[in-house]
């Protein structure tokens, strides 16, 4: 499976972290997992479990960055969509030495086209600029 892939599959289950709690996310993995649609290997499937928690983890940081260095813009006035490819991208630039920082903010571009409005694009470029 390709990195966008895995990276958009951790986006999906992350996204989730906003409407259940810890305890739930546990049974929401497995649900997410068992959906027969999906043609995920054990190995990816490991992969984006520890991506997910790994990010989860570092919620606070993360949100802590965007509070003091996004004028105007605090983390509990993002959008969930945006606020979850941040997120991720935040983790790869700052915690995954094996993407490069370019790719990060390309690939949270990309997801932000796909699955938030016609701004989100946008909105997450410039924020991760912030961040940087």
């Amino acid at each position: 499976m390709s990195r966008r892939e895995l990276r958009t599959y951790a986006f999906k289950l992350l996204y989730r972290t906003f409407f259940y709690t810890e305890e739930e996310m546990k049974e929401q993995e497995e649900l997410f997992f068992d959906d027969p649609e999906l043609e995920i290997d054990s190995h990816d499937m490991d992969y984006i479990k520890k991506r997910v928690r790994e990010v989860i983890s570092i919620i606070p940081e993360i949100d802590n960055a965007i509070d003091s260095k996004a004028d105007s813009w605090k983390s509990n006035r993002i959008n969930y969509v945006e606020l979850t490819i941040i997120r991720l991208a935040y983790y790869e630039i700052y915690h995954d030495d094996d993407i490069p920082m370019a790719v990060a903010i390309n690939e949270a571009v990309e997801l932000a086209k796909i699955y938030g409005g016609d701004e989100s694009s946008s909105f997450v470029n410039g924020v991760l600029a912030k961040l940087l």
